[in-house]
């Protein structure tokens, strides 16, 4: 069997992965909070995660894994969102718009992710649908010591469990030192954090020993992974920016409430995204959710072939660029692809490239060889494994931006623009081929030229009636009396 090896952030290196019951493969992966569209930093786990889901399931099989992704419905920011719709003149009760706010916003978040071709996680837990067990490990925490109740509130008392702050590697005092913190009076160390808080007559809220009250974020987690899991698992995964403080809490409260489990063998880790360079900022105008970019006419593949691209441990940079470039691969590789039969399972290089600890850039580059030398089976059984030229992800490259009319003429062009290459060589005027090159720009068409072919790629600005306009224009300059 391949080996597996993954750069467990906890330990801060490459190990094998060893799992606690190979027929039972588990792994916890934190989901978002629902209250708004999902933008490309939070597509980028789910995208890096699905991939070790695919891998997990060839390795192990599919029924040997299981695979958690919550969504976080109760949340300062939920409430907030409602509270906006409620002054911009909503007369429902706030409970009600919350619900219709996470519904909806559960439902664009499944539609986004489907986009980008990625399986649904076995188990997708709402987290107010394990308040009871929230509520019993909070009381648990509190019987043990880890954990008080202060003025309505419930906190951990991060000075309890001596391991706070190996994960991301600093020290409590080192945290309070260079961290905002609440300040708030009840607390018995600036660190502590919520479990538990107090909730008004209009804000979502549930009976406990501390009174009507909701549950911190942290705590969420910990209850669900340890319904759905158990008390010790072998993934925990996310985003880096939840490394500090969410994950390093949740190992706290879950190792204090199961001193003898462990909680989770392994932590993973993705990098954040940046757009054309540059950290992704609503100030600098170069925000994007993945509705942005499906409503501009990337296909959902494109943006997944993009952010595989780039080492899960690496900041992902999107560019257009670089989405152009994946578009014209894919096509290509699709259209050899077209009515294969893929083979029966991908290459073993494949898998073991992929095995070290998600090289998904390499991957990409021997799927690069594999189609530079026609094979079409190896190639589709083993882009799948990336979630990659699949059934379901296809259609786009013949139908998004060009009918078989646009193909004729594309062909037509095509052909134009080789003789007027030619002829340019002789000549050494090349005016024409840069008038043809600059129209079909204008048009939404890449052109890409080799000393072997020209290669004509229609952009997701593809515009059908400019390329008429370049072949009627062609057509009227060749007329015997123009």
């Amino acid at each position: 069997m391949v080996t597996l090896r993954l750069h467990n952030t906890r330990t801060r290196k490459k190990e094998e992965f060893v799992p606690l019951d190979p027929g039972n493969i588990r792994m916890y992966v934190c989901g978002p909070t629902v209250y708004d569209r999902a933008h490309l930093g939070n597509a980028r786990p789910v995208v890096v995660f699905d991939v070790l889901y695919r891998l997990l399931r060839h390795l192990y099989g599919a029924d040997h894994v299981t695979y958690v992704r919550n969504f976080t419905d109760v949340d300062d920011k939920i409430n907030a969102r409602a509270r906006v719709l409620q002054e911009a003149g909503d007369g429902r009760a706030l409970n009600d718009i919350i619900r219709e706010v996470t519904d909806q916003t559960i439902g664009w978040y499944h539609a986004d992710m489907d986009a980008l071709g990625a399986l649904r996680p076995t188990h997708e837990p709402r987290a107010t649908e394990f308040i009871v067990q929230m509520v019993a490990m909070i009381q648990g925490l509190v019987a043990s010591g880890h954990a008080y109740a202060a003025e309505g509130h419930v906190l951990f008392d991060v000075r309890s469990y001596p391991d706070y702050g190996k994960l991301s590697g600093r020290s409590v005092d080192d945290m309070i030192a260079g961290a905002r913190v609440d300040p708030a009076p009840y607390k018995r160390d600036p660190m502590d954090f919520v479990l538990w808080k107090p909730s008004s007559a209009e804000e979502p809220g549930w009976d406990s020993p501390w009174g009507r009250g909701r549950p911190g974020w942290h705590i969420e987690c910990s209850a669900m992974s340890h319904e759905l899991l158990g008390p010790a698992f072998d993934i925990h995964g996310g985003g880096i920016d939840l490394q500090f403080p969410h994950h390093e809490n949740e190992i706290a409260q879950s190792c204090c409430a199961h001193p003898d489990a462990g909680f989770a063998t392994f932590w993973l880790h993705n990098e954040m995204v940046q757009v054309e360079g540059k950290k992704m900022s609503k100030s600098l105008g170069n925000f994007f959710t993945v509705r942005d970019l499906l409503d501009q006419g990337w296909p959902g593949e494109v943006i997944r072939f993009v952010m595989l691209s780039t080492h899960y441990r690496k900041p992902m940079d999107w560019t257009e660029e670089k989405a152009r470039e994946v578009q014209g691969t894919l096509q290509k590789w699709r259209s050899l692809c077209r009515d294969v039969t893929p083979a029966s399972e991908p290459l073993k290089h494949v898998v073991e490239t992929l095995s070290e600890d998600l090289n998904t850039a390499g991957v990409i580059a021997e799927l690069h060889q594999l189609a530079h030398a026609g094979d079409a089976p190896n190639l589709l059984a083993s882009a799948c494994l990336l979630g990659l030229l699949t059934e379901e992800a296809g259609g786009w490259e013949v139908h998004s931006h060009t009918d078989g009319a646009d193909e004729s003429r594309l062909a037509e062009i095509r052909n134009w623009l080789g003789a007027a290459r030619a002829a340019a060589m002789t000549s050494k005027n090349f005016s024409e081929v840069d008038r043809l090159k600059a129209e079909l720009l204008a048009s939404g068409v890449e052109v890409r030229m080799s000393r072997e072919a020209i290669e004509l790629v229609p952009l997701p600005e593809f515009d059908s009636q400019r390329l008429w306009t370049i072949e009627r224009r062609r057509e009227w300059e060749r007329a015997p009396d123009a």
